[in-house]
């Protein structure tokens, strides 16, 4: 039997999978799992199921010992994990792509929806029982029918969201780094813009592109400023791809119209600036949040440190 640590609580189905055949040393608590505890409990371990949640670096690889074999993520990105030094150490990373697809595309579709038509400061309106009356200039929002949809980082997410979009009658123009089959790209109705060129012509923006050193404040105060005025900036990928106070600042001016967040620069604090915006939609992290998306992820995860700790191939390999 191997060792198996889970740094934070899963789905029990994913759990019992793991259970039936390794010895499984797992956080059970809902909260993340404080990293005196972690660097406790990896010593040993030839497998650690991690979440998000927890930063697996050099320090966690050392600690567990030489017999480490992988580390599984419960999540499609990976930028908890260090990749070059699992590499260095022929430990493999896994993580879990495809699942969550369609419950992200639906979370940028709504804070498209939230922000462009001020449904959450409408709500907020009524939750504190402020006075209100309907009338023909009250608290107008924008239609997206027609308006243009600019994705950055057209992958699977983007492109479960391009087709949302497209039901909705917008236009769709993406950036990423290689240029799309043609067939999908008709089928879409997406045109293959450069990031300057989508700023410039977006009504809105949704990013989807995985968080690397390259896209660290992919999107800060010189390309705000590229943006139009009307134009509203959506992210469902990874925080730090957004400077959030080059962009607090942005909203503050009326650079752009409004912004829609499910994720942040240093979770889970906020950019205070942000906190009291009226224009500014904020949810805590909720793109994959749906009890089946969480249970695939999670038995996805595990089926990855099963397979590995029989000798096969990796299921779901972040490098081949």
């Amino acid at each position: 039997m191997a060792k198996i640590v889970v740094t934070g609580k899963i789905p029990q189905v994913a759990l019992d999978s793991l259970k039936s055949v390794h010895e499984v040393l797992a956080w059970d608590k809902e909260t993340p799992m404080p990293r005196e505890e972690l660097l406790k409990r990896v010593i040993g371990a030839e497998v650690i199921v991690s979440l998000l949640t927890e930063k697996i670096d050099e320090e966690v690889l050392n600690k567990s010992g030489s017999q480490l074999k992988a580390v599984c993520n419960v999540a499609v990105g990976y930028n908890n994990i260090d990749v070059n030094a699992c590499k260095e150490k022929n430990i493999m990373v896994t993580n879990t792509p495809g699942v969550l697809t369609d419950a992200t595309a639906d979370i940028a579709m709504a804070l498209i929806l939230m922000t462009t038509r001020r449904l959450a400061e409408g709500e907020r309106v009524i939750r504190n029982q402020e006075p209100w009356a309907w009338g023909m200039f009250y608290m107008l929002g924008t239609g997206i029918q027609n308006r243009t949809l600019g994705i950055i980082g057209m992958g699977q997410i983007g492109i479960a969201t391009a087709q949302r979009a497209q039901s909705f009658g917008m236009n769709i123009i993406y950036t990423r780094r290689n240029r799309m089959d043609e067939k999908l790209e008709q089928s879409l109705g997406a045109k293959f813009v450069t990031l300057d060129e989508l700023l410039s012509l977006s009504d809105v923006v949704s990013i989807h592109c995985p968080y690397s050193k390259e896209t660290h404040h992919l999107i800060a105060e010189a390309q705000l400023k590229k943006m139009k005025k009307s134009a509203y900036l959506v992210n469902t990928a990874r925080g730090p791809i957004v400077d959030e106070e080059a962009l607090a600042n942005a909203l503050i001016n009326k650079e752009i119209a409004g912004a829609g967040l499910d994720v942040y620069e240093n979770e889970p604090t906020v950019n205070s600036k942000l906190l009291s915006l009226d224009n500014a939609v904020l949810i805590p992290h909720l793109g994959s949040a749906t009890v089946e998306t969480r249970t695939a992820m999670a038995t996805t995860a595990a089926s990855n440190a099963l397979e590995i700790l029989k000798g096969n191939k990796a299921l779901n390999p972040v490098w081949s």
